[in-house]
């Protein structure tokens, strides 16, 4: 509670700066601000103060901030900003995360907003966007220390000191060394350069023993990468060898992290990216509808599965009580089927080619698990109204469709994959609609079987 009281106070304060157009005061109030308090106050003003905080606040202080809120509600700043004011924040900001926020945009609105930039920063921008956005030259930073091989240590120092201003927020520690022609040779580390003669050439300070990755590496060679390597950053080259930019591991791990929760959120039905709430409600409202429609129709259909069998469910009136416990339990088994696929599609473990691999080792762990579970909830059935058979249909009905559950939530992903479809997005609803309209079958069917044993339990 007092962490809200004190968020209040702080939005009194930022207000009562930008009612007065007072510069230095709202600077004092968030350079005092962490991130979490930053983003936590943007996100509780309306669009009119936002954009008055981004526009008067100095470009290196707005990009900062713009740099701490999440991507999703930067964006939508941006969009109802001046090209010109959005242009000066984001020439502060680094290449790459200037072109996560450029590529969120429409392309009438991009092509504006580079136009207005600094030509240089406009031209780093546009080459990272041809890039897909989850490879290494789409990661990659343009900020990087590169200098060519014939020049001596004096003349490296001296750059640096020229431009001590520029290379300030420059986050690495190591010079790339390069031909006239910008093939990388190796790498110089600043300790080196610092102690060595002034007038040696850098040519013969640096380590050749350099690794590097293709600007055309996926993010799970990246990830692969930096889990093999303990290594800070990498330089990105070309297919010719030719030094094109640097990949922090950080940015890597952000753009795992970034890609999880995507899948998280359309896995749960949130069609179109990050969803936040500060979002417009139709827009919100839209991108849940989409899917939460389809799964109306989908529900619909395990439903008539229970209409068609109402005449044993009215008889066995006990197998309404485990009727959702078994699509519940399967379901759960599936989840965690189709969670390892996801992971290991994202990894680049397997592909949709290697589906009857996957299909046998589900089918393996469904079988032991199908067999626990469904033991446990036919004691349970048992111990509950004293009949053997109940116990043997509903352990039975559950232990078949987890076997099933699995095999499906294991493969769905790897068939929507080989056809182009989004296995994050699709997947677990086929999954939760096909085992809850197997499990009912299966149980209702084993149920009307066992009939003249069941009778009014």
């Amino acid at each position: 509670m007092t962490e809200v009281f004190e968020i209040l106070s702080v939005k009194e304060k930022v207000m009562d700066s930008l009612e007065r157009n007072d510069n230095n005061s709202l600077t004092q109030i968030i350079d005092s601000l962490s991130s979490k308090e930053i983003v936590h106050l943007i996100g509780h003003m309306n669009r009119v103060d936002q954009i008055k905080i981004f526009t008067l606040l100095s470009p290196e202080d707005a990009a900062e901030v713009m740099e701490d809120i999440p991507e999703a509600q930067a964006v939508e700043i941006i969009e109802d900003m001046e090209f010109v004011d959005v242009a000066a924040i984001l020439n502060e900001m680094e290449s790459d995360e200037q072109a996560d926020l450029i590529m969120e945009l429409d392309d009438e609105d991009a092509a504006a907003i580079l136009n207005e930039m600094d030509p240089e920063e406009a031209a780093d921008v546009k080459k990272l966007l041809s890039y897909e956005f989850d490879t290494a030259g789409g990661l990659m930073r343009t900020e990087y220390f590169v200098y060519r091989e014939n020049l001596t240590v004096q003349q490296v120092i001296a750059d640096l000191k020229k431009n001590a201003e520029e290379y300030a927020d420059y986050t690495l520690k190591n010079i790339y060394i390069t031909t006239s022609k910008g093939k990388i040779k190796g790498v110089l580390h600043m300790q080196d350069l610092l102690i060595a003669d002034e007038e040696t050439r850098i040519s013969e300070l640096i380590s050749k023993e350099l690794m590097m990755v293709n600007h055309n590496a996926e993010l799970s060679e990246l990830i692969f990468f930096f889990d093999n390597h303990e290594l800070f950053g990498v330089p990105v080259v070309n297919d010719d060898n030719i030094l094109v930019g640097v990949i922090l591991r950080r940015d890597v791990l952000e753009a795992e992290s970034d890609k999880l929760t995507q899948e998280h959120l359309e896995s749960q039905g949130i069609v179109g990216g990050d969803e936040l709430r500060t979002m417009p409600i139709f827009t919100r409202a839209k991108r849940r509808l989409s899917w939460l429609s389809v799964n109306i129709l989908l529900n619909i259909l395990a439903a008539s599965v229970i209409a068609y069998h109402q005449d044993v469910l009215s008889s066995v009136i006990a197998m309404a009580v485990f009727l959702p416990i078994i699509s519940d339990m399967s379901g759960c088994s599936g989840n965690q089927a189709v969670a390892v696929s996801m992971r290991e599609l994202s990894l680049g473990v397997v592909n949709p080619s290697e589906i009857l691999r996957v299909w046998w080792q589900e089918v393996s762990v469904g079988l032991i698990n199908g067999l626990v579970l469904g033991l446990l909830m036919g004691l349970a059935a048992f111990l509950w109204k004293g009949n053997m058979y109940l116990g043997l249909v509903v352990g039975g009905a559950l232990a078949t469709n987890t076997i099933i559950a699995v095999s499906i939530g294991g493969t769905i992903p790897l068939i929507l994959k080989g056809f182009d479809v989004d296995p994050a997005l699709a997947s677990g609803p086929i999954l939760t609609t096909i085992t809850d309209m197997i499990g009912f079958f299966l149980a209702l069917t084993f149920a009307a079987m066992a009939m003249s044993h069941l009778g009014g339990i």
